[in-house]
């Protein structure tokens, strides 16, 4: 076994979504993953391992085993690319949301991952507003995912979430978004997910499925440029493809090898 850490989305050191990567050579008990994911204590750790030529890939918070982690995923390819030099132009894993595949575009790496849909709710939430502190003008949703856009950067860079108001509401995962005020970026966003111990994600691949498709459609765009507004940020790039699939393109930066001695 090898376990790294890696700043994803980023191409700056100690910034982006940093994330842990497990090379196995064996899968793991259940409790052996949630263990390690809690040992390392980030947003996310990545367990990956090749069975029968095809990688595996898991992702833990240190609470529970997730559906789908785009930073993490990214901060895989990176490993396996940069240190076991794997020369397969695509990476294969076999995940929990099926065949996620990673190949080098040029300086970045690129996922191509299943796009998020979403369905526009016309009643006011009181309580999300009353849990972020401002006034939302559109919410969309699917059974777990929220995404609330607000009506600039300057307020979504200043929100101050209610993170005990957010554990009362029915969904989970928590997407709050605004237009870009700049020409670097066509919007931003931030993501909070307290019901996964996660009060508020860094940079967030699988929410970038649902802010490519919401901003794409709302600017005529196929590809659009998100920056995750947190302490740490990051920027991802996404274009919508065909078979509602999209592309998701960011940098990593390795940050260290821990040698395990247990």
């Amino acid at each position: 076994m090898r376990l790294f850490t890696v700043d994803a989305f980023t191409d700056t050191p100690f910034k982006g979504n940093p994330a842990a990567v497990c090379v196995l050579e064996n899968p793991l008990t259940e409790a052996q993953y949630l263990d390690i994911a809690k040992e390392m204590n980030l947003s996310e750790t990545a367990f990956v391992y090749l069975k029968d030529g095809v990688y595996q890939l898991r992702w833990f918070t240190p609470e529970v085993e997730i559906e789908l982690c785009g930073h993490a995923t990214l901060a895989t390819a990176k490993i396996l690319f940069d240190k076991y030099k794997v020369e397969t132009e695509v990476l294969k894993f076999n995940t929990l949301s099926g065949v996620l595949t990673v190949k080098q575009n040029d300086d970045l790496l690129e996922m191509n991952f299943p796009i998020g849909t979403l369905t526009q709710v016309e009643e006011k939430d009181a309580l999300l507003e009353s849990a972020l502190m401002e006034k939302i003008t559109t919410i969309s949703e699917d059974d777990k995912w929220y995404l609330a856009e607000l009506e600039s950067e300057e307020t979504l860079i200043n929100l101050k979430p209610n993170f005990s108001k957010l554990l009362e509401h029915s969904k989970s995962k928590f997407i709050v978004t605004a237009k870009s005020d700049g020409d670097s970026y066509d919007f931003v966003s931030r993501f909070f997910a307290p019901d996964y111990g996660i009060n508020e994600d860094p940079v967030t691949g699988s929410a970038h499925c649902y802010l490519s498709s919401y901003w794409s459609h709302k600017l005529n765009k196929n590809t659009v440029v998100g920056y995750q507004a947190s302490k740490r940020g990051g920027t991802v790039e996404c274009e919508v493809i065909e078979n509602d699939r999209v592309l998701l393109r960011g940098n990593c930066v390795i940050m260290a090898e821990i040698l395990p001695e247990w």
